[in-house]
């Protein structure tokens, strides 16, 4: 087809077009990448190299969205008067087109198949190729032309010459050599720095070996501490070793003195050994409850360490009793690791008998691993969390008689999930005397039962009080026999029957609460409600939904099993937490009664006079950034001082240190000054949290405001 002639053209022409921007382009890209490696600025050559392809790109769309089918079709007709201008009805629906006009597409589409089409694409840009490839090659040239660098070997100096011209000759560093050696315990083989920058494990030892240009008279380490060691001349090499146990900044001093663009603080990093890590796997939680009939505990836990694990001990307390007769015991137990694991990394699993260690309901069984390293001549020790099984114990029962000596933990709407489950169990037990509407109206009432229980319960997780209540007349008849009868019942089993219709009692905390209260503020809900209890009381409304599900649809058999759980859950919450109190007397300072109404105010101080405003530890690095700030003279030895006794108040002490240094030998250094702000700008304190007062309105403000008071207004 002529229509798809054209489109070939027009391939051809685009993919022309996509050559000759590549191979512009790329060499020109390649090259600043590469120069900019060759010069240490990798990131800068990556930039201007994606800055070139981005101008190439936008070049290239603005070229292929010239190359249009009609821009073809014109370029066509002027190469081949044969198609006599009329190339471009081929591009037009031929639906479309009138009687002489389809004759003319025919006649043109005859001719195309009968001539060879021209080559319409762009010429070869050798000028501009060419010039890509010069700019190129300036720019890799450029890149390799660098001045010779300040560590660079200088040739050797005539001494005697300067000797004898009576000139002193700066000296120059050839070369350095810093051995570092970790401690033993590590493990870790020698190795060599070739830069004066060390980096090393606390409690290695480093050995420098330095090679002048001319031997100098003397040569010392000098730290910006005041500290020396003097380097020692070994035929053309100076070596010193230097115990590292902390972080220090020095120096190369020599006589005669260095040349100034070695003459430098140099940085030594003493990195911690540190403590081992304890994760442990089993139990998964802090507080486990002791499970009927368990009487072993299994411990699982690995115990990672970056230079190998020395010891593991398991620490054990027992703890029994209650009230103020609790007795604790402790005991210790070395433990062994699983064979086969690395050094670095130690599984252990151990059992403990619960019976063998004299664990009896009520009481509280606590183990904390303890682990220590290998490191010398102290070693690091690791401390994980406690971890509590506990042997819960069955609720006191209250019973007649003695209600003011027992303490109520919780509030009594914790305890009407057991009369729920005895009215359920009563209802199943009558099914067969009961019509279906009657059996249907009792277990709904049940289920209103469960759902107010339930709110109550959402109450102490932030839920809402949800609209509606248990109507009066959801109980008729022998079915408040039967209510009466459970109730009796529960009160055989010394249990609580709270349901709704009850009257609240003065002074009961859960009735007032119930009443009137919402406990998205209570102090209870709020604090003595820990993460774990709070998960007991969701599985417990989880279960109480069910069952209130199915007592709503009649099918009590159904909810049974969802009440009981619900019960379990509660039981769980009442044994949550033990909390120990310390009983303290209020003891007031003695009244002094001879000046007691005597009027004398001799030696009384104002107090607000006696309060002095706090200060900030970290207030030194503020004083310091406005001293250097407004141009005045900054106590620079009284900061330096209190950065030497304060070094991890900061994030970089060194380079801190390294800044006041420069500083001080050269205040005149306007860079040196900056550099220092720039790094106390990182470390200054934050600015008090402050109240803003609030903006005065404006006058089309103020108008608003007069309009609404009007309003308001009578």
């Amino acid at each position: 087809m002529s229509h798809a002639s054209i489109e070939r053209l027009q391939r051809s022409m685009r993919w022309r077009e996509l050559a000759n921007a590549l191979l512009t382009a790329c060499p020109v890209m390649f090259a600043l990448v590469l120069g900019g490696a060759r010069a240490g600025q990798v990131l800068m050559g990556v930039a201007c190299a994606a800055l070139v392809g981005i101008i190439a790109a936008f070049w290239l769309m603005r070229r292929l969205r010239r190359i249009s089918l009609v821009h073809v079709s014109n370029r066509l007709d002027a190469s081949l008067i044969q198609l006599e201008d009329s190339s471009g009805l081929l591009l037009r629906d031929r639906s479309a087109l009138g009687v002489l006009q389809g004759l003319q597409r025919q006649r043109i589409e005859d001719r195309l198949r009968q001539l060879s089409l021209p080559d319409l694409r762009a010429p070869w840009p050798w000028w501009r190729l060419a010039a890509s490839f010069v700019i190129a090659g300036l720019i890799v040239l450029a890149s390799g032309w660098r001045p010779a660098a300040s560590n660079a070997i200088a040739p050797a100096i005539d001494t005697g010459a300067s000797a004898d011209s009576g000139t002193s000759v700066p000296v120059k560093l050839l070369g350095s050599t810093v051995a570092v050696m970790a401690p033993a315990y590590t493990g870790m083989p020698q190795r060599e720095e070739s830069s004066l920058d060390v980096k090393a494990l606390q409690g290695s030892r480093l050995r420098w070996s330095v090679r002048f240009d001319a031997q100098p008279d003397a040569v010392r380490l000098q730290f910006i501490d005041g500290d020396e060691i003097a380097m020692t001349r070994n035929e053309d090499a100076w070596s010193a070793e230097f115990h590292l146990e902390q972080s220090a900044l020095y120096r190369i001093v020599t006589q005669p003195a260095l040349a100034p663009e070695f003459d430098r603080l140099n940085r030594l990093d003493a990195l911690p050994d540190e403590a081992p890590q304890i994760h442990v796997s089993n139990p998964e939680r802090s507080l486990s409850l002791r499970e009927a009939g368990q009487d072993r505990w299994p411990l699982a836990f690995v115990v990672d360490d970056d230079f190998g694990v020395a010891q593991v001990d398991l620490r054990i307390t027992l703890v029994q009793g209650s009230g103020e007769q609790v007795g604790v015991s402790e005991r210790q137990l070395r433990l062994r690791p699983e064979s086969g694991g690395e050094l670095r990394h130690r599984t252990f699993r151990h059992v403990l008998g619960l019976s063998q260690l004299g664990l009896v309901a009520g009481d509280d069984l606590i183990v904390q691993v303890e682990v220590s390293d290998n490191r010398e001549p102290q070693a690091n020790r690791a401390r994980s969390a406690s971890f509590i099984l506990r042997w819960p114990i069955e609720p006191d029962v209250e019973t007649s008689g003695i209600d003011g000596l027992v303490q109520k933990v919780m509030p009594a709407y914790f305890r009407s999930q057991r009369q729920i489950i005895i009215d359920t169990e009563a209802l199943i037990a009558q099914r067969a005397q009961l019509a279906a509407d009657a059996f249907l109206a009792r277990s709904d009432a049940i289920g209103v039962d469960q759902k107010i229980l339930r709110l109550r319960y959402g109450q102490f997780l932030g839920e809402e009080f949800e609209s509606g209540a248990r109507p009066e007349s959801s109980v008729h008849g022998e079915d408040e026999d039967a209510h009466a009868n459970s109730a009796t019942q529960q009160d055989a089993l010394g249990g609580d029957h709270d349901h709704a219709e009850a009257p609240a009692r003065f002074g009961n905390e859960g009735d007032v609460v119930a009443q009137f209260g919402h406990t998205h503020d209570h102090a209870e809900a709020a604090t003595l409600l820990d993460p774990q209890t709070k998960k007991l009381l969701r599985s417990a409304l989880s279960e109480m939904w069910q069952a209130e599900l199915h007592l709503r649809m009649g099918e009590a058999e159904k909810a049974l099993p969802f009440e009981n759980r619900a019960l379990d859950f509660i039981k769980q919450v009442q044994q949550a937490s033990r909390i120990y109190l310390a009983r303290v007397g209020l003891e007031l300072p003695p009244v002094d009664e001879s000046r007691r109404l005597s009027g004398e105010r001799k030696d009384v101080r104002d107090r607000p006079g006696v309060l002095a405003a706090a200060e900030s530890e970290r207030a030194p690095i503020d004083r310091l950034y406005r001293a250097l700030q407004g141009g005045h003279g900054a106590d620079l030895d009284t900061f330096d001082a209190w950065l030497r006794e304060n070094p991890r108040l900061v994030g970089d002490a060194l380079g801190l240190r390294a800044g006041i240094d420069a500083l001080r030998r050269q205040p005149d250094c306007l860079d040196c000054r900056t550099r220092l702000l720039d790094a106390l700008w990182k470390e200054l304190p934050l600015p008090p949290a402050a109240t803003a007062l609030r903006e005065r309105p404006d006058e089309q403000g103020r108008h608003y405001l007069d309009l609404l008071n009007r309003q308001e207004s009578p």
